[in-house]
């Protein structure tokens, strides 16, 4: 998680987009929600964050490849607070378990 969470950025997810989309209700939550084949558009009050994925070349480590999955997330109309509030749900639900 972050301190703070800008209009516009771009993070890579390390799942395949079938586990994204398996997440994708959860992590929006109660917020309405639009997909159009690797786009979503999430209403957030009187804003909305629109999302847009891209499947990457698998990263190599040694001999394990892991899937990423590059995210584009575009928030307009939400003010700072409102998207902190909503990342930090989205983030805990897409965060994997760690050791």
């Amino acid at each position: 998680m972050q301190a703070s969470y800008a209009e516009a950025f771009q993070r890579d997810m390390g799942c395949t987009e079938a586990e994204w989309l398996g997440w994708l209700p959860r992590a929006v939550g109660q917020h309405p929600m639009q997909r159009e084949g690797s786009s979503a558009h999430i209403t957030i009050g009187h804003g909305r964050l629109h999302l847009h994925w891209q499947v990457m070349p698998p990263r190599a480590i040694a001999q394990i490849r892991l899937p990423v999955l590059r995210m584009h997330f575009q928030f307009e109309g939400i003010n700072a607070p409102e998207r902190y509030t909503f990342m930090r749900h989205f983030d805990l639900t897409t965060q994997r378990g760690g050791g």
